[in-house]
């Protein structure tokens, strides 16, 4: 089994994952890690969510940036404000002993005035949902001329979401010879075509299993009409008196109803 001192990275990274207790690599990122901090080419990785790809794309990103140089460098785009927060916090916390190294977050629901002078102070790094990444876009207020980076983490999440309009869009004003590295739970044709269109020869990383789910993780569901929807979840909840759960609902009327 790999360290992560054998992946063949820099001692400043090396130390600031050792302050946060990460000493063994999982398998996606003793697969990917080593493979962008070398290769030329581009990248799709099958990754399941959980499984720490945030570093196994995030450290190679870092690797690749030249603080000395004010300008965005790497962009990052996800599908919800949630994951961009949580990204840009673990790239903080990677580059903790890299000075001059910045990443800023931009989604939509937060003052776009204040991400802009963030980006302006000096971003290195942005990581971005699509739909406000294309408002920051409209208004040059973000140069992505000097991306030598991009990355699609999440792709068919961000695709089943409708995104795949902005995605061309944005990697339409991204620099050709950049590279392009994907990450995505499962390889549909949309995340297919995706690749073909915006990657050049990408290497295909066999790092999970094609449409299947973590290991650690056990996936039950039942069928009912939306009208039971809440009686049921009672019964869940009334069977299972110390549980503790999250649950997501399709909209925000949806979520304050029940």
């Amino acid at each position: 089994m790999s360290t992560f001192a054998q992946l063949g990275i820099r001692p400043e990274i090396l130390s600031a994952l050792g302050e946060l207790g990460f000493e063994t690599p999982t398998a996606v990122q003793a697969k990917a890690i080593p493979h962008l901090l070398t290769s030329e080419r581009d990248a799709v990785a099958l990754a399941q969510t959980g499984t720490g790809k945030t570093a196994a794309f995030g450290i190679p990103i870092l690797e690749r940036i030249d603080p000395a140089q004010r300008m965005v460098q790497a962009l990052v785009l996800a599908p919800t404000r949630e994951l961009c927060v949580q990204i840009t916090k673990d790239l903080g916390r990677y580059a903790s002993h890299l000075p001059g190294v910045k990443s800023v977050a931009v989604y939509g629901g937060a003052n776009i005035r204040d991400q802009i002078r963030d980006i302006q102070r000096g971003a290195n790094i942005v990581v971005a949902t699509p739909g406000r990444l294309i408002d920051l876009i409209d208004r040059k207020a973000v140069d992505l001329s000097g991306i030598r980076i991009a990355v699609l983490d999440e792709a068919d999440e961000m695709l089943n979401m409708g995104f795949q309009e902005d995605l061309t869009t944005i990697l339409e004003t991204t620099p050709k010879n950049k590279h392009t590295w994907l990450f995505s739970a499962t390889m549909n044709s949309d995340v297919r075509r995706i690749a073909k269109n915006y990657m050049r020869e990408a290497d295909e990383l066999s790092v999970g299993r094609a449409n299947a789910a973590a290991d650690d993780i056990k996936h039950q569901y039942t069928v009912i009409q939306v009208r039971d929807r809440y009686l049921a979840l009672k019964r869940f909840v009334d069977a299972e008196p110390d549980l503790f759960a999250i649950v997501f609902c399709r909209t925000k009327q949806d979520t304050q109803e029940l």
